[in-house]
């Protein structure tokens, strides 16, 4: 039996002629594999590559198109994952910024030098006096229906501003200093033309040694009541820093300070103190005012009347209903 000596038969299908071995293997678009790197690496260039080497594919014949389609898909994945985190992490950037804008600036503060221990510390104006006040809901609702004052920037300008307040009891001026506690002093001036303090009560006075105060400002007359929302401390507080241990230490709040009451930092509301003799009070209590001679002679004649029972703190023994108070 013989065997053919010349040269293999071509595989079936290939044309007539064909030399007999089979053809070289086609080689892989360069592209494509790039496509498929950088849709890892940097995504964006994984959807260009993508997009040329299928375009080069669809003309050369090369392989790859699978590697193409996984950068594409890829570099689109990454993409999208990459401007979602963009966006959210933008989003809590300017979420934090706004939180920390309505803290007060502790690297504007200073601490009250030791000479000026036991009294209120000199005024340095704050960084962002004025800038950002702000009137959070309050922990109860308000006693009164109200509106909260405006928030953001308030002015500072004019640094006093009048009001009379008028009780049963007499007459009380008052001058609201607008320079050094702003926010407060546009709480004030709000609640006070929303007609907020007409027809209450002033519901404690105290007649100790080191506390002499007439306290007015809650609608319900419990000493619980206020407008519904909060606003955080100024002057003095705004002279310390956050950290100060002073901060807990009693000083001097002088006869005829107009000042705050609260239950704890940022708490303030409605209710204020009108001081009559000097009293020991921790620089957490914003002075917004003065109370003029005539209104400390009223609160003096008020307080010569004392508390019921004897005491030196609670209701007043002489009801001081307070008819009107307003701007001048």
């Amino acid at each position: 039996m013989s065997y053919p000596t010349g040269p293999y038969p071509p595989p079936p299908g290939y044309p007539p002629g064909y030399p007999g071995a089979y053809p070289p293997p086609r080689s892989t678009n360069a592209w494509a594999v790039a496509a498929l790197v950088c849709g890892f690496l940097f995504a964006p260039l994984g959807i260009v590559f993508g997009h040329l080497s299928l375009s080069q594919i669809k003309r050369t014949g090369e392989d790859g198109r699978g590697l193409a389609l996984a950068g594409l898909i890829i570099g689109y994945v990454m993409t999208a994952l990459t401007i979602v985190v963009v966006v959210f992490g933008l989003l809590f950037l300017v979420a934090l910024a706004q939180s920390v804008s309505q803290l007060p600036d502790d690297s504007t503060r200073v601490t009250a030098a030791p000479g000026d221990a036991g009294r209120l510390p000199a005024f340095v104006a704050p960084r962002n006096l004025g800038a950002n006040c702000q009137y959070p809901k309050g922990d109860l609702p308000a006693s009164t229906p109200v509106t909260p004052p405006r928030s953001g920037r308030v002015p500072t300008d004019p640094a006093q501003i009048s009001a009379s307040m008028s009780t049963s009891q007499g007459d009380v001026g008052l001058q609201l200093d607008n320079g050094k506690s702003p926010c407060t002093v546009n709480n004030f001036a709000s609640l006070a033309q929303q007609g907020f303090f007409d027809n209450t009560t002033c519901h404690r006075l105290t007649t100790a040694r080191a506390m002499k105060v007439l306290q007015c400002g809650d609608p319900t007359g419990t000493g619980a009541g206020g407008p519904g929302y909060r606003f955080p401390n100024e002057y003095p507080t705004s002279q310390y820093r956050l950290s100060d241990p002073g901060l807990r230490r009693p000083i001097v709040y002088p006869r005829g300070t107009l000042v705050m009451a609260n239950n704890g930092p940022g708490t303030n509301g409605s209710q204020f103190m009108l001081v009559y003799g000097d009293t020991l009070l921790p620089p957490t209590y914003t002075v917004f005012g003065t109370v003029d001679a005539t209104g400390l002679a009223t609160i003096d004649k008020i307080a010569a009347r004392g508390v019921p029972g004897g005491g030196d703190d609670g209701e007043p023994a002489a009801e001081v209903r307070i008819e009107s108070l307003r701007l001048d």
